[in-house]
């Protein structure tokens, strides 16, 4: 019986209808769009692909939380075909941000390190708080997943987007920017194919059958 319920998502149910997790939502949701708008500004003002990219990510996000509640206690079905629409739009990002650094590399710009590391430390902080606040539901469903990969993947963005701003001040090129919005984009890239991929199989599950005395 415990396999079956694991394959057919039977836990699901009751964390996804927790409102600790629905608040933790919210508080997310809040949090990635003051984000979206600080690191907006920051990244035009400091001519930062790596910012800009993170800034775009930063709406995503903010977008993915409310599709999130939107599916909150909902069927599996649902569920999953939400983590699957995520999982496109994470892909898409990845190649709007790689195409982005290979414009900006052809321009030449230089960005402005300061602007870049306080903005990418108040990000760094503002993400880490959103996965600490999601780590007890990061072995959900393939939306839970999604909203847990996403908070881990821009954490990490946030510590390499510090370290371009630090290697921008050094050697007065562009390139460590470049290569950070790169990574960034690698990055969503491939958490983008481990979200479909659950989803995907997720989908292919025979309805839940209710269990019998």
């Amino acid at each position: 019986m415990s396999d079956a319920c694991h394959s057919h998502g039977c836990a699901a149910p009751s964390a996804t209808q927790s409102p600790r997790y629905r608040r933790v939502l919210w508080a997310a949701l809040i949090i990635n769009a003051v984000m979206f708008v600080v690191e907006l500004a920051g990244g035009v003002r400091a001519e930062s692909v790596s910012l800009l990219a993170d800034a775009v990510d930063f709406f995503g996000d903010a977008a993915n939380y409310g599709i999130s509640l939107l599916v909150l206690g909902m069927a599996l079905t649902w569920r999953a075909k939400a983590a699957l629409f995520k999982g496109l739009c994470m892909g898409a990002f990845g190649i709007f941000v790689l195409g982005w650094a290979a414009w900006s590399a052809a321009a030449g710009t230089v960005p402005e390190p300061v602007t870049m590391g306080v903005i990418g430390a108040l990000a760094l902080l503002a993400n880490v708080s959103v996965a600490v606040m999601l780590y007890a539901w990061r072995d959900g469903d393939a939306n839970m997943r999604s909203v847990w990969l996403c908070s881990r993947n821009d954490a990490i963005s946030n510590i390499a987007v510090m370290a371009a701003a630090l290697g921008v001040f050094g050697t007065g090129s562009a390139w460590p920017d470049l290569t950070v919005a790169a990574v960034m984009g690698v990055l969503a890239l491939t958490a983008a194919s481990s979200v479909i991929r659950q989803a995907r199989a997720e989908l292919r599950l025979p309805p839940a059958q209710p269990a019998h005395a």
